[in-house]
């Protein structure tokens, strides 16, 4: 179900985190559909129990998942999820910005970029 590289520079929890978001987002995995145990998980992908719990504290986070005390973990609704979609995208593009201002780009650059990529999307 969600595969992780063991040679990857990308920590384990963060390529779990992926993975489940992929999922989510291509509909493979559906709101409110459990996700396996952190035991189970962590024994199928032969990593740490602390790591897979680690993924899923940070989806949780993010609004991707939720927890329901004993009886595990689910795919957050949609409504939800759209919202949380938004963020995690604001929160990268927010990311891009400050490296772009740290290597000098210009704020009316990112403007004009960003108003130009948008009216792309928007044209689509």
């Amino acid at each position: 179900m969600f595969s992780i590289d063991l040679r990857s520079r990308v920590p384990i929890y963060e390529q779990l985190v992926h993975n489940i978001t992929e999922q989510v987002v291509k509909k493979v995995l559906l709101p409110d559909e459990p996700l396996p145990s952190v035991r189970t998980l962590a024994r199928d992908l032969g990593i740490n129990p602390n790591t897979v719990q680690k993924a899923y504290h940070e989806l949780e986070q993010r609004g991707i998942i939720y927890h329901s005390a004993g009886r595990g973990s689910f795919v957050a609704p949609t409504e939800e999820l759209a919202d949380a979609m938004a963020m995690q995208h604001l929160q990268t593009l927010e990311q891009e910005i400050t490296a772009a201002r740290r290597a000098g780009v210009s704020k009316q650059a990112v403007i004009e970029l960003l108003e130009k990529l948008y009216k792309e999307a928007v044209d689509r």
